[in-house]
């Protein structure tokens, strides 16, 4: 696919061993991991969820345990992976009707890590996350339901960059144990869909975000949050 002359320049303005230092093993793509970053979040909410609707009615998900990891095929054959850090994540749920209940989630959107501080700050710009103005990436849900046994489908809202769209993530492979839920998701944007349109070094457009979700059950006697 060939990029417009407008996108092909812009990439002529950075350096080019920004973007070409591994990460991960593969070559990293800055607009790749923002987008990817800001699906993986949504993915980790839905997941803690639905794994553990049969336990209770509210789920606080764990910043610290939740990973959020997104992987992107530039116009060559390099991947690119990186990572973004939840804020916050609460899900509650509906025992008796599970596709009644809502998963929301808050992604801290400065935290993109590419490991390479000069190429974290240009991701941070306007030209792709635009933080100063956008500082969180946000999901809330519209629809739960069940696929099968152990697989389901979460419709969101996903605002990433000031600009909402409707996600659908896929969950699965959930386990409950004692106060903790953890399940995996996943999905594929279209990061230009959100505004981040910067096509240096031909970055690709579909973003691939993959979600380990971890939940906590407060306690019985915990104040509402």
């Amino acid at each position: 696919m060939q990029l417009p002359q407008s996108e092909l320049a812009l990439e002529s303005t950075l350096p080019a061993h920004l973007y070409d230092r591994p990460f991960g093993g593969a070559r990293v793509q800055p607009a790749k991991r923002l987008q990817v970053a800001s699906l993986a979040l949504l993915a980790a909410l839905a997941a803690s969820g639905l794994c553990s609707s049969a336990r209770a009615s509210a789920w606080e998900l764990d910043p610290a345990a939740t990973r959020i990891a997104f992987s992107v095929k530039n116009l060559s054959v390099a991947y690119v992976e990186g990572t973004f850090r939840l804020a916050s994540g609460r899900v509650v749920l509906d025992d008796g009707d599970l596709s009644r209940s809502t998963i929301e989630a808050v992604i801290d959107a400065g935290s993109v890590d590419t490991d390479e501080p000069e190429r974290d700050t240009h991701l941070r710009s306007a030209d792709f996350l635009d933080v100063s103005r956008y500082p969180t990436i946000a999901f809330r849900s519209t629809r739960i339901e069940q696929a099968d046994g152990g697989h389901w489908k979460v419709t969101g809202n996903l605002t990433l960059r000031g600009t909402t769209r409707p996600v659908v993530l896929d969950v699965q492979r959930s386990t409950a144990e004692g106060s903790r839920a953890s399940a995996h998701a996943s999905t594929t944007i279209e990061r230009r869909d959100f505004g981040i349109t910067y096509s240096g070094y031909a970055v690709g457009k579909q973003v691939a975000i993959t979600i380990d979700a971890v939940g906590i059950e407060p306690p019985a006697d915990a104040p509402p949050g």
